[in-house]
C-alpha cells in the first residue's frame, strides 16, 4: 500500500512554524510522506501544491488569527479545482474553541489545538482519508 501523502502548509503571514515542523516530523515517523510548503503561503499556492503533489491530506497550521478567512478560502479553492472530494482538509494551531464549528461547517474536517497529542492527529488522518 502506498504511503499517505500529506501537505503541511502555513497559510497567511504567520512567521512561526515550530508546531508545523513538529507535526510534519510526527506524520513522517508514522510512515506518511510529508511535503512542507514553508512559511507565508497564499491559499492559491497551497491549493496548487495540493494538486501538483497529488496529496491525500492538507494539514494547515495557523497562529495569526486569520483562520476564519484562510482555511475556508483553501476549501473553496479546492472545490473550484474539483480536488476537495479527494483531499482531507485539517487545521491546527491557536484557534479559539468558538471558531471551530464555523471552520467545520466550512469544510475543514477537524481542528487540532495546542497540546493535542500527535497520535490523535495521526489516528484521525488514518480514519478519515477520502481515497
Amino acid at each position: 500500500m502506498k504511503p499517505i501523502r500529506v501537505l503541511v502548509a502555513k497559510p497567511g503571514l504567520d512567521g512561526h512554524d515550530r508546531g508545523a515542523k513538529v507535526i510534519a516530523r510526527a506524520l513522517r515517523d508514522a510512515g506518511m510522506e510529508v511535503i512542507y510548503t514553508g512559511l507565508r503561503q497564499t491559499p492559491e499556492q497551497i491549493v496548487q501544491a495540493v494538486i501538483q503533489e497529488d496529496v491525500d491530506v492538507v494539514a494547515m497550521s495557523i497562529l495569526s488569527g486569520a483562520h476564519n478567512h484562510l482555511l475556508p478560502k483553501v476549501v473553496e479553492l479546492l472545490k473550484a479545482e474539483g480536488a476537495y472530494d479527494d483531499v482531507l482538509v485539517i487545521g491546527g494551531g491557536v484557534i479559539p474553541e468558538e471558531d471551530i464549528p464555523y471552520l467545520k461547517e466550512s469544510g475543514v474536517a477537524e481542528i487540532f489545538t495546542p497540546g493535542t497529542p500527535t497520535s490523535v492527529t495521526i489516528e484521525f488522518i488514518k480514519a478519515n482519508l477520502k481515497k
